[in-house]
């Protein structure tokens, strides 16, 4: 990216647009993984469409957050640097939240500060509260300042020193994975069996409406009736 920045100065904006998109949907798909991945003692139990299901959860907790950016202060970005703003703020703030889950309900989930679920979710919570406040300074700036600039050296730098922690943890033995606490176990599958018993009667219902669909559309069978006998 930074080759094509310096090559095409003059789309340097698109590129960058570019970049910070390909950035965010990297960093979602990191996020939904993280949380599957933590899901691992029971994932067996759970329904086929968890995944899926944590995806949406995802996109509507950052929909739901969008509209927050629509302050004066941001609107006062042209639409290009408004639409960052408002991504890179969305993206941070899905990422705080994944790390106060986690971190909040370890004991309950069953992981601790040497398993790599809350180690890569500290490095990201780390960082992007460290973002989330660089775009908030960003409102109170122009594009033009010199402290614009500066602000966004200090979001490089805490992404550098999460990249320092992953490496120094990632170097240490992980520690054997826990299995959930009796409650959250007794939880995730009671939403397990509600799932799969909500799906079997949708199944049942949708079989029973076939049937009787074909059953209207079939044609009924002709009777054909002799002709009468005459006596001679």
């Amino acid at each position: 990216m930074v080759f094509l920045e310096h090559r095409h100065a003059s789309h340097y904006l698109q590129i960058f647009i570019v970049q910070v998109c390909l950035d965010s949907a990297l960093q979602y798909g990191l996020m939904v993984e993280l949380a599957w991945s933590v899901l691992r003692p029971v994932r067996a139990s759970l329904p086929r469409g968890t995944v899926a299901g944590i995806s949406l959860l995802l996109i509507a907790v950052g929909a739901a957050t969008w509209p927050l950016y629509s302050a004066q202060s941001f609107l006062a970005f042209p639409p290009q640097w408004h639409f960052l703003a408002c991504l890179q703020q969305s993206t941070a703030i899905l990422r705080i939240l994944l790390f106060l889950i986690l971190a909040a309900g370890s004991h309950m989930l069953g992981i601790g500060w040497r398993d790599r679920e809350l180690q890569v979710a500290t490095g990201l919570g780390a960082y992007s509260l460290v973002s989330f406040a660089a775009s908030i300074v960003h409102t109170h700036q122009s594009l033009g300042m010199i402290s614009y600039h500066l602000v966004d050296q200090v979001v490089a730098a805490s992404y550098f020193g999460s990249l320092l922690y992953w490496i120094v943890s990632f170097s240490q033995a992980e520690t054997p994975r826990r299995e959930f606490t009796p409650q959250i176990q007794s939880l995730l599958l009671t939403i397990a069996g509600t799932a799969h018993a909500h799906r079997a009667h949708l199944s049942n219902v949708t079989s029973a409406r076939d049937r009787r669909d074909r059953s209207e559309i079939e044609p009924l069978p002709l009777k054909v009736q002799a002709p009468p006998r005459h006596s001679d």
